[in-house]
């Protein structure tokens, strides 16, 4: 999805990494937020709360989830991260997001 309609956007930016990754939270009109965002080079940890759909808009990193095998995207593409778990990330380039807040039906 390219384009969001009927939402709030809350202006404070969430920054992490000295300002490396920062992201602006989208809340719809369902209850549902997700956040849009961008992330420099470098290495970074996450901790989830909930389970999360990463929608990589553009861009070049590596990810990893569970202990599982490194996995690269390279332009686009999505990988998911179950709730209460920590994930890696090796980012190449400057990259694009979108991180979607799911419930465990999703």
């Amino acid at each position: 999805m390219t384009q969001f309609t009927n939402v709030n956007i809350n202006t404070k930016a969430n920054i992490y990494f000295d300002g490396k990754v920062t992201s602006r939270t989208v809340e719809f009109q369902d209850g549902t937020r997700k956040t849009l965002g961008i992330m420099l080079p470098g290495d970074y940890e996450f901790s989830t709360s909930q389970k999360e759909e990463m929608d990589i808009q553009a861009g070049i990193l590596e990810y990893k989830v569970n202990g599982q095998e490194w996995k690269k995207i390279e332009n686009s593409g999505v990988f998911y991260v179950p709730a209460n778990e920590s994930f890696l990330l090796k980012v190449h380039s400057v990259v694009d997001y979108c991180c979607s807040y799911l419930t465990e039906e999703d």
